[in-house]
C-alpha cells in the first residue's frame, strides 16, 4: 500500500484545501471532534481534500485542525488558524497543534485498549 502525502494548495474563503496522494479514509480533527462536511473528490495523481472551516474556528485564538487517516488514526497533516492578537512567532500555535495531537494519541490508546479487551 503506497504511504499517503498530503499536500496542503491553499485556505481561501472558508475553504482549507489540500492534494492527498492514496486512497484513505480522511478524519479532520477540530477541537478533538471530527468535523463534518470535509470533502474527498477524485483529482489528478491522487485525490483533492475541501475543508469547510468552521465559523467558531474564525475567532480570537489559536485554532488547529489535524488531519487523520480515520481507518489508522496516522496524522497525515495538519493546518493552524490564529486570529485576533498578531501572531508573529507565536508558539501558542505549536502547543495548541501538540495538544491536538495528543488528544488524537490518547483516542487511539483509549480505542486499542477497548478493543483488547
Amino acid at each position: 500500500m503506497t504511504q499517503p502525502t498530503l499536500t496542503p494548495i491553499r485556505f481561501e474563503n472558508g475553504l482549507w484545501q489540500g492534494h492527498l496522494q492514496a486512497e484513505v479514509a480522511v478524519e479532520v480533527l477540530y477541537l478533538g471532534e471530527p468535523l463534518e462536511d470535509v470533502r474527498v473528490t477524485p483529482a489528478d495523481d491522487g485525490w483533492a481534500l475541501t475543508v469547510p472551516v468552521p465559523v467558531k474556528a474564525l475567532s480570537d485564538g489559536v485554532h488547529c485542525f489535524v488531519i487523520v487517516d480515520a481507518g489508522t488514526s496516522e496524522k497525515l497533516g495538519d493546518f493552524t488558524i490564529i486570529a485576533g492578537a498578531p501572531a508573529a512567532d507565536d508558539l501558542r500555535a505549536e502547543v495548541e497543534l501538540l495538544r491536538a495531537e495528543l488528544d488524537m494519541l490518547k483516542r487511539a490508546f483509549r480505542r486499542a485498549q477497548s478493543v483488547g479487551e
